[in-house]
């Protein structure tokens, strides 16, 4: 293994604003984080078959943060997961801390993109489907990215291109702050659905329904989950 396993401590969902009140500084992101928090949370806590004694098995699932310029809630999880010491949080963005302002995958056990130009995480998460299919792994991928972030060219031949290829491992939760900067015609959902995608939109912070939509996947085409704040739908 890349890494030594962290000893996965007993953390759960209400200790993360504790573990995120660890780390201070003028970058933080704050906003940017607590957006994701839920999402992520479900994630780890539901969905991915991955762990901290997982991280360099081939057959575990992949998550690919593309939303990289506030990662504190993702340290975060991955700190109550195990995956980290959570005293790395205390000396975050540091000269020497591995905990940069955007994630590095060569220094955190668990990150599997070193994110931060925006707009790239989901071509990325196109190619690692593509090349898990190839290997005939049947390993889940999921990307989570910004709405502002599908203002990007990349994005549009990524969505048209993962349709036509009958992705059905790969999932994209897009979190709407309504900040892109022209919108889509019938909303984001709508935009994967017109593709092909099998689309959902939920309340960020409804656990439940995060997990159904994450559960309700097709094999013959790639899902989109758009994480809406409550009473914007």
């Amino acid at each position: 293994m890349r890494y030594p396993p962290a000893i996965a401590p007993a953390l759960g969902y209400a200790d993360l604003s504790t573990l995120m009140a660890r780390m201070t500084g003028d970058e933080k992101h704050d906003l940017a984080s607590n957006s994701t928090i839920d999402v992520l949370w479900v994630l780890y806590d539901r969905i991915l078959r991955v762990s901290p004694a997982t991280v360099d098995d081939p057959d575990r699932d992949r998550f690919l943060l593309s939303k990289g310029h506030g990662p504190m809630a993702y340290y975060a999880v991955l700190a109550a997961k195990g995956f980290i010491p959570p005293d790395w949080l205390d000396g975050f963005a540091t000269f020497d801390s591995p905990l940069g302002h955007h994630p590095d995958r060569l220094l955190i056990p668990g990150v599997e993109i070193s994110s931060g130009s925006l707009g790239h995480g989901l071509p990325l998460g196109v190619g690692v489907a593509l090349g898990l299919r190839a290997q005939g792994r049947a390993a889940r991928v999921v990307v989570l990215v910004g709405d502002a972030e599908l203002d990007e060219g990349t994005n549009a031949e990524a969505i048209a291109y993962a349709r036509a290829a009958n992705l059905g491992s790969l999932t994209v939760v897009v979190i709407d702050n309504s900040s892109s900067t022209h919108g889509w015609p019938g909303g984001i959902a709508k935009r994967f659905s017109v593709e092909g995608w099998s689309a959902h939109e939920v309340e960020r912070h409804d656990h439940e329904a995060l997990e159904a939509a994450f559960r309700d996947t097709r094999s013959d085409r790639p899902t989109a989950i758009v994480a809406v704040t409550e009473g914007k739908r």
